[in-house]
């Protein structure tokens, strides 16, 4: 088939490699106040800076002449799709987001989504992690999402609980030994 008469592919691809881990049915989309702030910085920055620049050189590629041999205009074309798939996401994603400040948590022992849990498994293993929001997660910085089966497990419990994690190696007890959340803001 010629190739003038293929289609390329723009579906709505917005859990593209782009994206973060689906939202489960019914399930909010929870995120933190600076969760939320990140996320809103990132599409602002799409839209107002990085996507004039690439319709900018796209435009001038495209003066140039032959498109089908201009890496300018080809992969500007492309980083094009790349960022109104992200923007569309992220849009999406905003949409829906339901702001929760773990900081009215503050002093409790119970834990909810924002906390910051030490707990030790039942192999002397201690771990901390941070409670958050699906699009807001950083595992290098020992984040888990609350959806996680960690987070789950968790979830609700106080200091000194001991709760079941199922593993695919097996059923695992982890004792929450620390809660903590952030100071609420200005005190």
């Amino acid at each position: 088939m010629n190739k003038a008469f293929t289609k390329e592919s723009d579906g709505d691809e917005d859990d593209a490699p782009l994206a973060s881990a689906p939202i489960p049915a019914g399930a909010k989309n929870y995120l933190t106040p600076q969760g939320h702030a990140r996320l809103r910085a990132e599409l602002l920055q799409l839209i107002d800076e990085e996507r004039p620049q690439v319709v900018e050189v796209v435009h001038w590629a495209a003066l140039n002449g032959d498109r089908s041999e201009n890496g300018d205009y080809l992969y500007g074309k492309k980083r094009l799709r790349e960022i109104d798939r992200r923007i569309r996401f992220l849009t999406k994603r905003l949409e829906i987001a339901e702001v929760v400040d773990p900081s009215v948590h503050a002093g409790s022992d119970q834990v909810f989504f924002g906390a910051t849990v030490t707990y030790v498994d039942d192999l002397g293993e201690e771990r901390t992690v941070t409670i958050l929001g699906i699009d807001e997660v950083d595992t290098a910085h020992q984040q888990v999402s609350w959806v996680s089966p960690v987070a789950r497990a968790l979830l609700k419990a106080h200091e000194g609980d001991e709760v079941q994690l199922q593993t695919p190696a097996g059923l695992r007890t982890l004792e929450v030994l620390a809660v903590s959340y952030p100071e609420p803001a200005g005190g």
